[in-house]
């Protein structure tokens, strides 16, 4: 089979662009998306010229495999001035594809972009996901249509929303890269990591306390069933019932204001969290940026065209970087409030939980006294026993998993 067979060609056009795990891409564009800079590393992959690419809309290594909402997502999010992380499969000028995790952030003028090789156990599910999307596109649905119904795949993965997905698949990228490429992370990536794990298992916690008030929410009708057998005898377990079931009811509104809704209490400290680590990610990577082309100048000189003045671009990203940098310490100030806004919510409920010890312990006094007639009352007072401790001891979690993330803030704002 010669180069200049037909299926030799076809196969060629279906096969992968390789390059190595280290490798960093760069683009800078005007508003338009017209290519202004690259580095050497997007113009070997892309199989362009300098010529043919400075000067080129972004779209020229655009892949027919890419679903059009997801440009359309990226577009909207970056004109609003919202840094975002995508995945993108891209095409070479032979017909190859190759693969990013594509970090795309508005700066005055234009746009950035830094990318990466996708190696994470998440990248085969997006993958997935996006041809999907194309099918459904080829039989009609809008470019706006299809965004929407990725924000609705990640919600459905389990994410909040596409800025909970973009922060969760940066870091996991980078994890992933490190790993194999025997690299430590480094000690902010790792304290946002923690805080991150944290406040997933604070959501874990509050979901397993709300199956604990459903399992005892049948106890006041239960204590009233008794009373009424008793007769004149059930007048005190009549009022208990009535207080327990306010206590509930407190209770209840209290996950629901503490947990549920985007502006609830859990909602808003998460949210701060993966803003800043979506952005304290972010500079990690730009970091890692300056360090190519900074090291690029020093070993080889004259490897990029006039057009391309490797100092000016050193000087877009390191600012670019620290207005990264200054926008994750605004995060991590916004994460300190929250954490003192969730530690006030958690005491109000310590003070529903106490209420609940009171109810429970005057259960067990009346059960004592009513001697036969209370064994069903008893049977309620062990449910109370089970339950109640079970919420104080998520609750107690809760409380060391807010420590964390207050610890890991404080330490994050002294390495930034």
């Amino acid at each position: 089979m010669s180069e200049h067979d037909p299926q030799f060609l076809s196969e060629v056009c279906a096969s992968e662009a390789t390059f190595q795990l280290q490798e960093l891409f760069y683009s800078r564009t005007d508003e338009r998306g017209v290519i202004q800079a690259g580095n050497t590393v997007f113009q070997r992959v892309a199989g362009l010229d300098w010529d043919a690419l400075i000067g080129a809309p972004h779209r020229v290594i655009r892949h027919p495999d890419m679903p059009r909402g997801v440009f359309q997502l990226l577009w909207d999010r970056i004109r609003a001035g919202k840094p975002t992380g995508a995945y993108v499969k891209n095409r070479r000028t032979c017909g190859r594809y190759y693969w990013v995790f594509a970090l795309v952030a508005p700066f005055e003028g234009g746009y950035i972009s830094t990318r990466i090789k996708p190696t994470s156990a998440l990248f085969p599910t997006i993958s997935d996901c996006y041809a999907d999307l194309l099918r459904r596109e080829a039989e009609g649905m809008t470019p706006a249509d299809s965004a929407g119904a990725l924000r609705a795949m990640v919600t459905g993965m389990g994410f909040a929303s596409y800025h909970a997905f973009q922060a969760h698949a940066l870091a996991t990228e980078l994890e992933a890269r490190a790993r194999q490429l025997a690299r430590p992370m480094d000690p902010l990536q790792r304290r946002f990591l923690e805080m991150s794990k944290a406040i997933d298992e604070v959501q874990r916690e509050i979901l397993e306390m709300k199956e604990a008030f459903k399992a005892i929410r049948t106890v006041p009708l239960n204590m009233r069933l008794i009373a009424s057998r008793l007769e004149n005898a059930g007048g005190p377990i009549s009022a208990i019932s009535v207080n327990y079931s306010q206590m509930l009811e407190e209770m209840s509104t209290w996950v629901t204001t503490f947990a549920e809704g985007e502006s609830c209490v859990f909602a808003r400290i998460r949210d701060a969290i993966l803003n800043g680590q979506f952005l304290g990610f972010a500079t990690a990577v730009e970091a890692e940026m300056l360090a190519v082309f900074r090291d690029e100048k020093t070993r080889l000189a004259g490897i990029y065209p006039a057009s391309v003045k490797i100092d000016d671009e050193i000087a877009e990203v390191a600012r670019h970087r620290a207005q990264f940098l200054w926008q994750t310490a605004d995060s991590l100030r916004e994460v300190e409030q929250e954490a003192k806004r969730f530690a006030r919510s958690v005491l109000d409920m310590k003070r529903y939980v106490t209420g609940l010890s009171s109810t429970r312990m005057m259960c067990k006094i009346e059960s004592a006294t009513l001697a036969e007639s209370g064994t069903a009352l008893s049977g309620i007072v062990e449910q109370l026993d089970s339950c109640q401790n079970e919420i104080e001891s998520r609750l107690a979690r809760v409380v060391e998993l807010n420590s964390i993330v207050q610890n890991n803030t404080a330490m994050l704002r002294s390495l930034l």
